[in-house]
């Protein structure tokens, strides 16, 4: 059935027109969604999925052109974003991060797992599905945890290394969880689930040794002083692997990020400034398309059920980053600090609701996850900046009142002296 567009439709080479024009008014609209997520100091993540669930086919602007396109890109963007985080990272700084946090990193995979698998599993949607919202509920959003951290100007602090260790564990979690539940997604058993867990820890394996033993020869293949022709090589080489495992019914996302993983130095340095511009345009279609798949009318469905998890996975993720910020021997700012840090989801969680959604899993899965995301990528950050205030604001008091203490005991001293 053809869907109503908000442009008239068009045959011949007038199609080609109607599609551009959609797509610019597209573009140009995450554009100014962007800017004003950016004025307020905000992700804009949720305002694309927003205008996904305004563009969708229930939705008051639903777009009849330029669908193949968005398709495509949005498949582009996810791979790009995966790409950029495996940049982020050496294979050294992996290895290390998880060495030293991994008790913590188990204690967050238990603590905010278990919230949606024991979810679904209560709504009746199974354990395919209790696999994919554990997922969803799990993983934080590296991409605005690390935004935060850069625009609180605390990179230099005690408690950086322990969240972004955390996320590491997490992203690497993440190269072993997604080959199964893709192959639960597309009922492949648990022989095929074991086998792409298999492939997975030797791609993973693979990509530590030549990154570890070989990180010359690796940047000797990719460099170029040309910026296009770098650009070219690590793009293609990641929409490759990516393609080569969406064929082996592996994790595309997990491909992508192996491959940034593997460069490391000045090269990952320049490709992943390169790639910046590209990644966001991708990433906002990426983001867009998952808003497409979702029906605004079952969100207050499962408002109620996603703000419940909301607050329910918000306590579990203090709960892990103060535990995880003891075992480092942080303050207690310090733990609270970690804890708040980790709260905001995104990028990982829609990849996952993604694959569940086109995959015949209960459609409210869907609907519950685009919520779930929207509610922590915007109260994650708020929640964040609002504790930065309150620790300010007490450490200024304290400050304040020690200066007045030692003030008054210095005019005290004065007079006894005078006195006598």
């Amino acid at each position: 059935m053809e869907r109503a567009s908000w442009w008239p439709m068009a045959t011949g080479t007038d199609a080609v027109g109607q599609d551009l024009l959609e797509l610019g008014a597209v573009f140009f609209g995450l554009g100014l969604l962007g800017m004003l997520a950016h004025r307020f100091g905000v992700s804009p993540v949720p305002l694309y999925l927003v205008a996904g669930l305004a563009f969708g086919e229930h939705g008051p602007l639903p777009l009849a052109a330029g669908e193949r396109f968005i398709d495509t890109g949005a498949e582009v963007g996810g791979v790009l974003l995966m790409l950029s985080l495996g940049l982020e990272y050496s294979a050294t700084e992996l290895a290390t991060g998880v060495r030293q946090q991994l008790r913590a990193g188990l204690v967050d995979l238990v603590f905010n797992a278990a919230p949606g698998a024991a979810l679904a599993l209560l709504l009746g949607w199974g354990p395919v599905a209790a696999v994919a919202l554990a997922g969803v509920t799990y993983v934080s959003s590296s991409g605005i945890v690390a935004k935060l951290i850069a625009d609180l100007g605390h990179i230099g602090n005690r408690e950086t290394p322990v969240v972004l260790s955390l996320l590491v564990f997490e992203d690497l979690t993440m190269a072993l969880y997604l080959p199964v539940l893709t192959a639960l997604l597309l009922g492949l058993g648990w022989a095929s689930a074991a086998t792409s867990v298999l492939v997975a820890i030797a791609a993973v394996a693979a990509s530590f040794f030549v990154a570890l033993r070989f990180p010359q020869a690796v940047a000797r293949m990719m460099f170029s002083p040309n910026d296009e022709v770098l650009l070219l090589r690590v793009l293609g080489l990641a929409l490759l692997a990516a393609g080569v495992a969406q064929q082996l019914n592996a994790s595309a996302a997990v491909a992508a990020f192996l491959v940034g993983l593997s460069l490391s130095g000045e090269i990952a340095e320049g490709t992943h400034a390169l790639l910046r511009p590209l990644r966001d345009l991708f990433a906002a279609v990426f983001f867009l398309f998952f808003g497409l798949r979702i029906d605004p009318g079952t969100i207050p469905d499962v408002a109620g059920l996603a703000c419940l998890l909301a607050v329910v996975t918000t306590a579990t993720k203090i709960a892990s980053g103060w535990w995880a910020g003891g075992r480092a021997g942080l303050s207690r700012r310090g733990r609270l600090r970690v804890g708040f840090a980790l709260i905001p989801r995104g990028e990982f969680s829609i990849v996952i609701a993604g694959l569940a959604a086109t995959t015949g899993v209960d459609p409210r899965l869907g609907a519950l996850a685009a919520t779930y995301v929207l509610i922590l990528a915007i109260a994650g950050p708020l929640a964040v900046r609002i504790a930065e205030v309150q620790l300010t604001t007490h450490r200024r008091a304290v400050r304040r009142s020690r200066t007045r203490s030692v003030t008054e005991t210095g005019s005290a001293h004065g007079r006894k002296d005078r006195e006598a």
